[in-house]
């Protein structure tokens, strides 16, 4: 049996990172991890085949070859995902969909075979020996959320390594906040699930056997949510980075109270934690009680982020505008607050009612639903799918001066400055062999002929980089890789906001 794996294409958000990217020669950020783990947990007898169409395009061969397609996606990829399945049916294949979008209630206009519901640890056995007899049902719907221990090593080496700037892992699912907007809660749940630490350590045990190093996203929607476990991770981690001599540079996300541990920051950053984002979502205080988002209004965010930066993590952030108790000044008082903080990477957005979320189910009970146009999942397409309180098109055209400034070359390397500055790396380990790979030279150089050079802003860049150079010389590959992430950054923002 040959098992054909679609990842759909990402449209050009800020996660895609996709005008930074090319500067070092990558394709896309992050592999599919749910596919391959899905790909682990297919008979060993079947052959395996990854399309990360991020990476490489589908060919008529690929489906031709395939007896069947599983396709994963989330929500911001739901319109290349409705071509591919339309593709592979006209070709007469079997579609097995599965991921967040297919666990939001999305997919009845979709056209799979066979559609997987919530989290499919307990699910995917039965519908192998359910296919296997041709009796395979249409929806698999998991029952309960499944403990973690049943997930397998995913199948890393399937995917393309030197195609992408990050490997990922998963160490926990659930959140135990409440977040009105947040659908990582109604998919996965308030009580959250770890794997073993011997389950963690095994998957980086075989990043590291298939050869990959440098980059390692841990992609919990809150890493520290449950806290009790990774204080138990950590010492071994720190071990493990030790022993292996520190082959992997950590990025995760978690909540704003990773603040208040001292003892847990100085763990991370001994692991080789380097990047942390956080949901600060807004300044304003009744706005964050209307988003049921109390662990921000409990303290000072701007001392909170201080505090993470001051362990050698850098600080990357969520802010939202569009909330029913936004004051008139909230894009002044946004900016600001990006702007003290020496906040560089800012996903900025406009709220979104996600369906199935409770901010869904409020709105559609006040009738602000009404005549809204389908979100399409990206954080920059400007677009509202909802009623606002505010004036829309004040709204609107706030949060793209709020984008147009933050992304402004000046404002933005005045930030990643003062963030170099404030991220302390005096207690962070060496990541990996000192000194510049080949590729690092060559990307660098991108960098460097791409907005020193050819780059309208090139002004600003040698500005930057000479301050990067007399105030933080051991930070010079940093500020360069700052300096191609904002121009990632100013790319979209020239396509959504002008």
């Amino acid at each position: 049996m040959n098992a054909l794996l679609i990842y759909p294409e990402f449209p050009d958000t800020f996660w895609s990172f996709r005008h930074a990217l090319k500067f070092i020669g990558k394709k896309s950020a992050f592999p599919p991890l749910g596919l391959l783990t899905i790909s682990s947990m297919l008979p060993k007898s079947w052959d395996r085949r990854l399309i990360d169409m991020n990476v490489r395009s589908l060919t008529a061969a690929d489906l031709k070859w395939a007896d069947v397609v599983f396709a994963s996606a989330m929500y911001v990829q739901k319109e290349s995902l409705k071509e591919v399945i339309a593709l592979c049916k006209a070709q007469g294949k079997t579609v097995v969909m599965g991921g967040p979008y297919a666990s939001m209630g999305l997919n009845e206009a979709v056209g799979a075979d066979h559609t997987f519901v919530g989290e499919v640890e307990t699910t995917f056995a039965g519908f192998l020996d359910d296919f296997e007899h041709g009796e395979a049902k249409a929806v698999y719907e998991a029952p309960e959320r499944p403990a973690l221990s049943l997930t397998p090593i995913p199948d890393f080496g399937l995917a393309e390594l030197g195609r992408y700037s990050d490997m990922c892992v998963q160490y926990s699912r659930g959140c135990p906040f409440n977040c009105e907007f947040c659908d990582i809660i109604e998919i996965y749940g308030r009580v959250p699930r770890t794997k073993s630490n011997e389950q963690t350590l095994a998957e980086l045990d075989e990043l590291m056997r298939i050869g990959w190093r440098g980059e390692v996203f841990v992609v919990d929607d809150n890493f520290i949510g449950n806290k009790r476990n990774v204080r138990l991770l950590m010492p071994e981690l720190i071990e493990w980075s030790k022993r292996n001599k520190y082959p992997f540079a950590f990025t995760t996300e978690a909540s704003v109270n990773l603040a208040d541990d001292d003892e847990l920051l100085k763990q991370m950053q001994a692991a080789g934690f380097r990047q942390v984002f956080i949901g600060i979502e807004t300044p304003v205080t009744e706005s964050l009680i209307e988003a049921q988002k109390g662990q921000n209004t409990r303290r000072d965010l701007i001392d909170s982020v201080k505090k993470v930066q001051s362990y050698g993590m850098e600080v990357l952030a969520g802010f939202i505008v569009g909330f029913d108790n936004d004051p008139d000044d909230i894009f002044e008082r946004q900016i600001n607050f990006i702007r003290e903080s020496a906040i560089p990477v800012a996903m900025v957005g406009l709220l979104a009612a996600i369906p199935d979320t409770q901010l869904w189910r409020r709105l559609e009970r006040e009738g602000r639903l009404a005549g809204a146009l389908e979100h399409s999942g990206s954080n920059t397409d400007c677009v509202l799918n909802f009623v606002p309180k505010m004036d829309a098109d004040t709204l609107v055209e706030g949060y793209k001066s709020i984008l147009r400034n933050i992304y402004s070359p000046s404002e933005y390397y005045d930030r990643s400055f003062d963030s170099l500055g404030r991220v302390m790396r005096d207690g962070s380990p060496q990541i990996g062999e000192s000194g510049l790979k080949r590729e690092d030279v060559a990307a660098f150089a991108r960098i460097i002929f791409s907005l020193g050079v050819r780059d309208r802003s090139r002004g600003d860049f040698w500005r930057f980089m000479r301050r990067v150079v007399a105030s933080h010389r051991d930070k010079i590959e940093d500020g360069l890789m700052l300096a191609a992430l904002g121009y990632h950054f100013r790319k979209l923002t020239e396509t959504y906001c002008n």
